[in-house]
């Protein structure tokens, strides 16, 4: 039984690009499809298409080999607007490298863009 459906996505994109494969194919869902959204804007991943099965339907990734480490964070940690330093330090390999995917309340988006807009959120995921 599937818990965290963030997880299951980003270690089989993990398991998937380690052993050289250009795609993967995952169960899909509304916050998947906004985190593959910002993979795909920031170059990590290449195209994804929806397919319907008749279970829900599945997305059909095609990998690029960008992703070095990725993974979900939990707990979702709250995060103040002002203090994104102190879990970049902690997730991400070094400064300006790699992404925090959070989730505010204007949606889902990076901590580059969470910084300009001077919000906060819950953390989600990371991606390098």
């Amino acid at each position: 039984m599937r818990h965290d459906l963030v997880s299951d996505m980003l270690s089989a994109m993990k398991v998937s690009e380690n052993f050289g494969k250009k795609s993967v194919s995952i169960k899909a869902s509304g916050m998947e499809k906004d985190i593959l959204l910002l993979l795909q804007k920031n170059g990590y991943i290449g195209s994804f298409e929806m397919i319907e099965d008749g279970k829900g339907g599945r997305f059909e990734i095609q990998l690029i080999g960008k992703i070095n480490d990725c993974g979900s964070i939990r707990p979702r940690f709250a995060v103040k607007s002002g203090n994104f330093e102190k879990w970049e330090q902690r997730f991400l390999p070094a400064a300006g490298v790699g992404l925090l995917i959070l989730s505010t309340s204007k949606g889902i988006m990076t901590h580059a863009e969470a910084k300009q807009q001077k919000i906060g959120g819950k953390l989600l995921a990371y991606v390098y």
